[in-house]
This record gives C-alpha cells, sequence and structure tokens, in this order.
C-alpha cells in the first residue's frame, strides 16, 4: 500500500486544512496496490505505468469502503502521455462524492510554488524545484520536479497547488543519481520525482469527459 510520512529534512509538514485533499485520493486494488486521483462524475485518473493495460489488470478503485471496477476512458504510455482516464459506476458513489469536482489548475507550475502530495493516506507538502537545481541531462527533460521523495506518494499521486487546492499534476517518476561505478546500488540518491503538469492532463481528457 502507498503511504506517505509526514516529516523529513527540510519538509513542512501538512497543514489540518490539507487533509481536505484526502478525498480525491483513492486506492487501486491490484499488485501491487497504487493511488490514483478522482477528478469527479466517477472519473479516475493516474499514471499509466502503474496499471498498464487495463484489460490485462483489470482494476478496482478501492474508495468510501467499496471496491468498484474501473474501465478504461482512455489510456496512455510511458512514451508519450504517462496517463491513464479511468471511469467507475458515479451511481454507486455516496452522495458527498459524487458532489465533488476536482479542477485542473489554469496556471502553469512555477519554481518554489507549494504544493501538496495527496494519497488516502495523509498528506504531504513540498514544492516546485528550480531547474537548475537538477543536472544539465534531466532539466530540459523532467519539468516540472518536486524534492521530498520519500514523504511524497508514489506514481499515480495527486499534486495539488497548496493555495487554490486544485490539481496541478500526476506523480510520473522518481529521478535518482545512479552511483558511481563499482559503488553499491545502496548509494543511489534520490534527487526528485517529475510530474505530469495540467496542461498535458487538460489535453489527455477528452472534451466530452472535461469538468
Amino acid at each position: 500500500m502507498a503511504t506517505a510520512a509526514l516529516a523529513s529534512r527540510g519538509f513542512v509538514q501538512a497543514q489540518p486544512t490539507d487533509d481536505s485533499l484526502r478525498i480525491y485520493a483513492v486506492d487501486i486494488w491490484q499488485d501491487p496496490p497504487q493511488s490514483w486521483g478522482p477528478l469527479g462524475k466517477g472519473l479516475v485518473i493516474t499514471a499509466a505505468h502503474v496499471v498498464g493495460s487495463v484489460a490485462q489488470t483489470k482494476p478496482r478503485v478501492h474508495i468510501a469502503g467499496m471496491e468498484l471496477p474501473a474501465t478504461a476512458i482512455r489510456e496512455g504510455n510511458v512514451e508519450r502521455v504517462d496517463l491513464t482516464l479511468l471511469s467507475v459506476d458515479e451511481q454507486k458513489l455516496p452522495v458527498y462524492l459524487r458532489m465533488r469536482r476536482m479542477p485542473l489548475c489554469d496556471n502553469k507550475p512555477w519554481p518554489g510554488e507549494p504544493v501538496i502530495v495527496a494519497i488516502p493516506e495523509g498528506t504531504a507538502r513540498s514544492h516546485i524545484m528550480l531547474p537548475s537545481l537538477l543536472s544539465a541531462q534531466f532539466q530540459k527533460i523532467f519539468s516540472p520536479v518536486i524534492p521530498d521523495v520519500a514523504t511524497t506518494g508514489n506514481s499515480g499521486s495527486g499534486v495539488f497547488d497548496a493555495g487554490q487546492k486544485c490539481l496541478l499534476g500526476i506523480i510520473r517518476l522518481k529521478i535518482y543519481q545512479t552511483p558511481s561505478s563499482g559503488a553499491p546500488e545502496s548509494e543511489q540518491k534520490d534527487i526528485a520525482k517529475y510530474f505530469v503538469p495540467p496542461s498535458t492532463i487538460r489535453g489527455f481528457i477528452p472534451t466530452e469527459y472535461r469538468l
């Protein structure tokens, strides 16, 4: 099960109001279980690589104490757009969930912007990193990114604007520094996490499903 701790060096603990975002994070029961983010109207979005082919994995959404089968609206892939949009039967959800909608942020992520990463078990705060803090090989390929790798969930988790509480992105992958030749793998250093920005998410969701 994906988890998020609320403390690490240089890490700001989650504020009480941050917990309101946990309702927009759900678990998908497969092997291993993954965290995904619901948008509203029974729609759920995550990174494509964590679920693979929906026809093969047949994921089930664990939400509000229920397990609901999910169907694919659109499937991306890790080489192009690493997103998958799923749908569950909205009529089976409690009224308080059917009434909720998670808007996508209109703003482009900017360096220093405070963010909140939410999973069902908790929330964690972080911020957008300056691209210059990454090595040259990553600066153009991976943007935007956040630090606090150990505390901010796994692939598929939602990244939210800390002020507006809108969806700013979906975590896609971890950037790490490989150990030098001959060094043990334990010396691998986690650097940051890249997330899919709102502009990409908006373009990925078919027009008729946009909220």
